[in-house]
């Protein structure tokens, strides 16, 4: 019966499924992993790197984390060359927007828009969804700092701490008992002291290598095989992109598997 609907992203199974956005969904599943987390004092997001072939020539930017503005970059997991065109789209809305109203477009609107995007690549004939899920952060003086995940669909939600890509509910099962957890382990309250629970911005880097090396198929993590990334305020209030390079990573990672260690002989 399926298969009857397997070609047309316009027309619903009985059982009320879009195959086509499934299959795109599970493209995106095979996909390296992507972790974000939100921190006190900014936004961490880090991304499994796949060496397909050791004879490949280094890559002279980042195939997994792209700025859109000042106050805005994403993570990609999926197809990239999908996902280029939707952060074309992406970096359009936001210049548009600056040239129109002379100040910073608001994250959500800009994730919605490319989520409208998608969407319509579900709705239309003779389209195919994008094959690709984002991890979108953000700030803005209103909501401050902001993590957003999209999926082929069209849809999008806020997070606190996320994972796309293989394995993913792994991820999320360790961060649901990692996140917000005060140093002896215990739970801390949410509610009015909710941002006191938060990592900031070195913990949550941590937390992301932990998660990466629970999700990877590499017995050893290594710098070359992560890319870590965060967004933070200047002093002068201005949003700080910074990719980690191999050296700073390394260095997060050698602290986790520290960590890891001294627990484990604990």
């Amino acid at each position: 019966m399926a298969r009857r609907y397997d070609s047309s992203t316009t027309t619903f199974s009985p059982e009320g499924r879009l195959h086509q956005v499934e299959y795109a969904i599970e493209a995106i599943n095979n996909a390296g992993t992507c972790v974000g987390i939100l921190a006190k004092d900014g936004i961490v997001m880090a991304s499994e790197r796949r060496i397909t072939s050791g004879l490949l020539a280094p890559a002279k930017s980042s195939e997994k984390t792209y700025k859109l503005c000042q106050h805005a970059a994403c993570t990609v997991a999926g197809l990239t060359a999908d996902a280029n065109i939707l952060i074309d789209q992406a970096r359009r809305r936001a210049g548009q927007y600056q040239h129109q109203y002379d100040e910073h477009i608001p994250i959500e609107l800009l994730v919605e828009h490319v989520c409208n995007y998608k969407q319509a690549y579900t709705q239309y004939g003779g389209l195919r969804p994008y094959g690709v899920a984002f991890l979108f952060a953000g700030y803005d003086s209103h909501h401050g700092f902001q993590l957003y995940q999209s999926d082929p669909s069209g849809n999008y939600s806020g997070w606190k701490a996320t994972v796309i890509g293989a394995t993913n509910q792994t991820g999320k099962s360790l961060l649901k008992n990692e996140y917000g957890a005060s140093k002896d382990g215990e739970e801390m309250k949410t509610g009015e002291d909710d941002e006191v629970s938060m990592p900031d911005v070195s913990e949550a880097l941590r937390l992301a290598v932990k998660v990466l090396n629970k999700t990877m198929d590499a017995t050893a993590s290594s710098s070359d095989k992560m890319e870590l990334f965060t967004m933070s305020l200047d002093e002068s209030g201005q949003c700080v992109h910074k990719i980690l390079n191999a050296e700073e990573t390394q260095k997060v990672i050698d602290e986790v598997d520290k960590e890891t260690s001294t627990a484990g002989d604990s």
